[in-house]
């Protein structure tokens, strides 16, 4: 029986890094000049420390789109994040999404790559900024050779750059 458990615990897991991941810019529109490159792990970034992601500048109300195929695992408000959408992606990755006007992913689990989940807020610590997006980008499984000596760098076995992940193929990518 425990074989059993194990033996399908591992089929899982290996379908997950092989599920295809086709790869969209999580604000409708977007295009690379509306982020700045060198704002993922820019520090001192409030209470936070370091900046984990990045932030795409967008007109309030702007369709958020999922970046690719996802489940929706939570679909609510942080302290922080204000309206936060967190997604399971293929590879083990987390999405996560913040400072939301709207969230629109009612009753849908299952989110194909490109589908609307929300709208450009301020919501959150965002409030009185201009609107963007939060995108972080997190993965389950740690990619320890990204860790470096930087503030938190540990944790970037964990935080993957999303700018490399959004401008890279998924053919060419290597972690």
């Amino acid at each position: 029986m425990v074989k059993r458990i194990l033996l399908l615990l591992g089929i899982i897991i290996v379908l997950g890094f092989v599920i295809p991941e086709p790869r969209t810019i999580p604000v409708q529109h977007a295009t690379s000049a509306d982020w700045n490159s060198n704002t993922f792990w820019y520090e001192p970034w409030g209470t936070s420390g370091v900046h984990k992601g990045i932030d795409i500048f967008a007109t309030q109300g702007t369709a958020v789109i999922s970046a690719t195929h996802q489940v929706i695992l939570y679909r609510g408000q942080w302290r922080k994040g204000g309206n936060v959408i967190i997604a399971l992606g293929p590879k083990w990755r987390l999405h996560y999404y913040a400072h939301l006007a709207s969230i629109d992913t009612d009753g849908h689990y299952f989110i194909p790559q490109g589908s609307q989940i929300g709208t450009v807020g301020a919501t959150g610590n965002a409030q009185g900024k201009p609107p963007h997006l939060h995108y972080s980008l997190i993965s389950l499984i740690p990619y320890v050779w990204l860790m470096d000596a930087t503030t938190q760098g540990y944790k970037k076995a964990f935080y993957l750059n999303p700018i490399t992940y959004l401008t890279r193929s998924a053919k060419s990518e290597h972690y």
